[in-house]
């Protein structure tokens, strides 16, 4: 399990709180925050969605933070750590004597939130954060995490049988998606023959001509993002807010460019693109 992967249950009575936290976890790269108003609507949630982990206030409309971890005790181990105005030494120390994992006084700095939060995620369930994978492996292509290296293989052998061909065909519709209609100088359409034969040639230079480059801090943070929620859809709002953070309206188009100098260095055909793919109307996706 990848540690973006892991549900976590806020439980605040503040709105403002909720909505703000919930906001630096997702830019954070946790896709998966339920929130909860009070201990009710809380215990119901933590039945249903099962989570990783739970953030918890101490004073709640019904009850108290206290009371209910005794309650989620009895049903599970999972993870708590107290999110609290109360910052008696007797109010620490009771949270952290009912099994509470960590216990985080308002006001905090966001930063410090994620650091606590990633670090009993690590202890308990030994997942690894974006930072610490070590590469992404995209057929011949192997970016580097830690340098933001892309590093070509041109000594792989490439195999296409029947077999592929006919994948290959049978994704060319959702990939047509994804890349510009090829035509001749004199404007007329050429048939998938000549697409194939343009897009080997286009491999062959890629590999050839791009042995190692190394991504933009821009790219990086793209390639970040989607690597985060590989397979799933991530929207252009969510791409905008992780690389340019609070300042991101307007910048679609230029996320545009991005990504098309990002394909540059990652597909082999950057007119066809396998692995960044863009889902019309709704964002892009790292398969």
């Amino acid at each position: 399990m990848n540690l973006y992967d892991c549900k976590i249950l806020l439980v605040d009575d503040e709105k403002a709180l909720r909505d703000m936290v919930s906001g630096f976890l997702r830019r954070a790269g946790f896709h998966n925050v339920t929130v909860a108003a009070d201990c009710m609507e809380a215990e119901e949630l933590f039945a249903l969605k099962e989570p990783h982990l739970v953030l918890l206030d101490v004073m709640l409309p019904d009850g108290n933070g206290f009371s209910l971890l005794k309650k989620l005790r009895q049903m599970s181990e999972v993870p708590v750590i107290f999110l609290s105005a109360r910052d008696e030494d007797e109010s620490r120390l009771r949270g952290l004597g009912l099994g509470a994992d960590d216990y985080i006084t308002k006001p905090f700095l966001p930063e410090e939130l994620i650091l606590r939060v990633t670090a009993v995620l690590k202890r308990v369930y030994r997942v690894k954060s974006m930072q610490e994978m070590e590469k992404i492996v995209l057929g011949r292509c192997t970016v580097d995490l830690g340098s933001g290296v892309v590093h070509w293989n041109a000594d792989l052998q490439k195999e296409k049988g029947s077999a592929d061909l006919q994948d290959e065909e049978a994704d060319e519709k959702h990939r047509a998606e994804n890349s510009a209609i090829d035509k001749s100088p004199d404007g007329m359409v050429h048939d998938g023959s000549d697409r194939r034969r343009a897009a080997h040639d286009t491999e062959d230079s890629a590999v050839e001509n791009n042995r190692e480059t190394t991504l933009t801090a821009k790219e990086y943070a793209i390639l970040q993002k989607l690597a985060q929620e590989r397979g799933r859809i991530v929207t252009i709002d969510a791409l905008c807010d992780a690389v340019w953070q609070e300042e991101n309206y307007g910048y679609e188009n230029t996320l545009v460019v991005h990504i098309r100098r990002l394909r540059e260095k990652i597909e082999e055909d950057p007119s066809r693109p396998k692995y960044l793919l863009t889902v019309r109307g709704l964002g892009y996706r790292l398969v």
